[in-house]
């Protein structure tokens, strides 16, 4: 079950109609307090049927690692307990993701046979539910917040369904107080949900889906395409995880909205950056703060002396490359912008300030190492994601193949970015925002219904799973 379908619009119509019935007058006055609970019990049967229509077996895990994060907080002062559970967690997210990645690579170093792979299939969205327990084993640890006593709100914190499988990461001080407050199905909160979810939705199956064929075919066979060709895809695979990621998360965000939930942005106009320290503050949000906050911060940070920073930051790039999927493409895309994060650090100042020109210049240079980094992220093993590079740095010849959506997308694109920075409150740091129309008038409706038709019209009808849902 994803957002971009049918079951799920079926489903998720099911759920509000179920938690509205909770917030009828005389439903209350019956129930009390009690209707909080019943409310949040119908999310977290939601969230584990939603979960569970992959495989129900994935929901015995997420249960083990929710009754982790539950016992950690009722202990947390015994630090055995938080180091013990924290690493209960980590093995088994290392399991089910990792071990066959680390047994192969062992094996392959030095020329064994690797008969102890397990046969094992990785859980949906386990890289996000488990750095969510992480978050709040240590937040309950520190003093951040107090731990939960109601097994419920826990569970429901770990599985909620808008942002179970792909993120964003949210962190138990932002979701926990809201499950104490009267949140509940309204025509506010329709309103402005189910434009944002739309809005990704449009993100997701429009301008992803319709990109990936052009991105599949050339990183399938770059040695038949033109340099040319090659560098075009490249700049559309950036646009694609950019429009599939962002769209996702703009659903999952639509999504909690609609019943009453607030969650934080995870994507801040990326692409727009001037160095790649600004990049990742745009760019996933939720991951490189929890990146900051739980690894980097607790390794050392920047306390330490300027060497033992650049090592922090090349491990937490590292781990963080390490993340996204069990293969050396996504550690080198990891340790390359550790690099180029400390590049940063070491050569530019923060208090110089740039020409309009000068910041042009430094945004199309971010915008060269990041696509040339996504090949790494893309591309099958290292020797294809070398093989794409060659071609496109040798000016090779081949097949030459111009994609519209490429350009429709890349258009859009700087269109809604020159909206946001006319719209933005502070130019120093330039702000997206969702266009959130007021339907109450007739323009807005008629262009409402317009969107909607070209979203159906316009959409990519081949199977083209979210691409973070493999993380």
């Amino acid at each position: 079950m994803t957002f971009a379908s049918l079951t799920f619009i079926i489903f998720f119509l099911f759920v509000i109609v179920l938690e509205g019935i909770t917030n009828v007058k005389t439903v209350k006055e019956k129930f009390g307090e009690r209707v909080y609970f019943i409310r949040h019990m119908i999310l977290l049967i939601a969230s584990y049927i939603f979960y569970g229509w992959w495989d129900w077996r994935f929901c015995l895990l997420i249960l083990f690692v929710t009754l982790t994060a539950y016992f950690a907080g009722l202990y947390h002062q015994n630090k055995i307990v938080l180091f013990s559970t924290i690493c209960i967690v980590l093995v088994a997210l290392g399991i089910f993701k990792y071990y066959n990645f680390f047994v192969e690579s062992f094996c392959k170093m030095f020329s064994i046979s690797s008969a102890g792979t397990l046969n094992i299939i990785l859980p949906v969205g386990i890289s996000f539910y488990t750095f969510q327990a992480i978050s709040y084993i240590a937040d309950v640890h520190l003093g951040r917040i107090k731990a939960e006593q109601h097994f419920v709100n826990v569970a429901l914190y770990i599985a909620f369904f808008p942002q179970l499988v792909a993120g964003p990461i949210v962190k138990a001080s932002e979701f926990l107080p809201q499950l104490s407050e009267d949140r509940n199905i309204s025509i506010r909160n329709l309103e402005t949900g189910l434009q944002i979810f739309v809005f990704g939705l449009f993100k997701k199956i429009v301008l992803a889906d319709n990109l990936s064929v052009y991105v599949d075919e050339v990183f399938c066979y770059p040695t038949v395409f033109s340099a040319g060709t090659i560098a075009l895809a490249v700049v559309s695979y950036a646009m694609q995880i950019y429009f599939d990621f962002s769209g996702y998360s703009d659903m999952a965000i639509g999504s909690a909205k609609c019943l009453g939930y607030d969650f934080s942005k995870n994507f801040n106009m990326p692409y727009i950056s001037k160095n790649v320290s600004e990049f990742w503050k745009r760019w996933h949000i939720s991951l490189s703060t929890w990146l900051k906050e739980y690894l980097y911060i607790p390794l050392g940070g920047n306390r330490k002396g300027k060497i033992r920073t650049y090592l922090n930051l090349m491990l937490t790039m590292a781990l963080g490359g390490l993340w996204h999927g069990a293969n050396w493409t996504f550690i080198v895309w990891g340790l390359l912008h550790g690099i180029a994060l400390c590049v940063h650090k070491i050569f530019v100042s923060k208090d110089r300030k740039q020409s309009v020109v000068q910041n042009i210049l430094y945004i199309i240079i971010t915008n060269i190492f990041v696509c040339l980094c996504w090949i790494f992220f893309r591309a099958d093993n290292i020797s294809t994601a070398f093989v794409i590079i060659q071609r496109m740095f040798s000016f090779g010849r081949g097949v030459n193949h111009l994609y519209s959506w490429t350009f429709v997308s890349l258009f859009l694109m700087i269109v809604c970015h020159l909206k946001a920075y006319q719209k933005s409150k502070s130019k120093k740091f330039c702000d997206g925002y969702y266009g959130i129309m007021d339907l109450n008038k007739i323009s807005s409706l008629i262009i409402w219904f317009v969107f909607i038709g070209l979203t159906i019209g316009l959409a990519y009808t081949g199977a083209s799973p979210f691409i973070y849902f493999q993380f």
